[in-house]
């Protein structure tokens, strides 16, 4: 019909239907809306989670053909080609390379794993089968930050001399936070690097490019929590319940020296009262600013001219020809939301399953974000700088 491509349907599944699992599920049914015209149009075919009834009550409210208590049998099922996985970081290793092992290709949320070890082993696993692999930093996914990236590298701001990166949340600031997976080493890895560092990192890589060396301090600052007595989703308080220890960081910051020769800073806690969601950067240049408030998601502030001192800043929306947003909005200052940001990831994971060229954030830059995790670690016990490898 009319100039339209012809799209062929492809079987998609999720395993770990939390919080999570509901964003990648909504966005495999949103993506043909805004992206009529993809190569390849998800069908959902199954959901899986071993919480009893939660997998039936997923596959009936996003219209997946099948609940799966057990995410095994998602891999066996011949309909499905593409695997979005949501599950605990303990989790993701092994099913990861499961699905990777069963000929299909992942969709896999960061940090990808425990260690840079984890997101390594997924990342050749996919090489060797020539399999796709997309993971969640979908930050770099915004508009704005695209928008950013271009006019960075068009020298608008000239050369970056220094740079702030915050992500700041209040999610485990409640003494009675639920001990859930998320605290514990074994199952969660490191705390706030994993979960809010590791969109940092990438962040950084993105906009300003490699790091060459980094030191990194780290605090835990509750240090026990009350144990859930159900099964929990995102994240709950479980007042009165028995208390056990926190095991990994609430809060890391670090000192980044990056291979242009920039100075970075970044912050990251999950325990900051009065902060919701707080993420974002300010890059400062030879001659001018800009700066992203993620809670302003759509707007730029920028200050760019030869005044030098004293040089306004000024507000710029984005608009029809950054990144994808026309995909989404007609036009300037129109505001998108989180789940757009995934609905565009998925938007590019389809189509490198489709013609077999990478797109977005992809096992490399999991595996680039984790080793700077693993280096801050490694600074935090020594106190000394590390050196970041290839």
């Amino acid at each position: 019909m009319g100039g339209e491509r012809p799209s062929r349907t492809v079987g998609a599944a999720v395993i770990g239907m939390g919080w999570m699992g509901a964003v990648h599920a909504r966005a495999y049914t949103r993506l043909r809306q805004h992206y009529p015209d993809a190569p390849l149009l998800p069908r959902l075919v199954a959901v899986a989670d071993d919480v009893p009834g939660r997998a039936e009550q997923s596959a009936a409210q996003y219209g997946a053909e099948r609940a799966c208590s057990d995410w095994r049998e998602v891999l066996a099922d011949p309909e499905v080609d593409v695997v979005s996985v949501t599950v605990p970081n303990f989790l993701h290793r092994e099913i990861g390379l499961a699905v990777l092992d069963a000929g299909k290709h992942l969709w896999i949320e960061k940090p990808v794993g425990l260690t840079a070890a984890d997101a390594i082993a997924i990342a050749a696993a996919a090489e060797k089968a020539s399999l796709q692999v997309a993971v969640g930093f979908n930050y770099r996914n915004a508009p704005a930050v695209q928008a950013a990236r271009e006019l960075i590298a068009a020298g608008e701001i000239g050369a970056v001399t220094h740079a702030r990166f915050r992500l700041f949340s209040d999610y485990a600031a409640h003494p009675d936070g639920a001990l859930t997976w998320r605290y514990s080493i074994a199952r969660g890895g490191h705390g706030v690097l994993g979960d809010l560092a590791s969109h940092g990192v990438d962040l950084v890589r993105y906009l300003l490019g490699d790091i060459d060396s980094l030191v990194a301090d780290a605090a835990v600052f509750i240090a026990e929590r009350p144990e859930p007595g159900v099964a929990t989703s995102g994240h709950q308080l479980a007042t009165g319940g028995v208390l056990g220890p926190v095991e990994n960081e609430d809060y890391v910051s670090a000192q980044l020296r990056l291979n242009s020769g920039a100075r970075c800073v970044l912050e990251a806690s999950r325990v900051s009262v009065g902060e919701q969601n707080s993420y974002g950067f300010e890059i400062h240049g030879t001659r001018g600013l800009v700066r992203w408030d993620y809670r302003r998601m759509g707007e730029l502030e920028l200050a760019v001219g030869d005044r030098f001192q004293d040089e306004p800043s000024a507000t710029r929306f984005v608009r029809p020809g950054d990144g994808e947003f026309a995909r989404f909005q007609p036009g300037s200052a129109n505001p998108m939301g989180y789940d757009d940001l995934k609905v565009i990831e998925a938007a590019r994971f389809l189509q490198s399953v489709a013609d077999g060229a990478p797109r977005g954030a992809g096992a490399v830059d999991a595996v680039h974000s984790a080793r700077l995790l693993d280096a801050m670690v490694a600074s935090v016990e020594s106190g000394a700088w590390v050196r970041i490898g290839s």
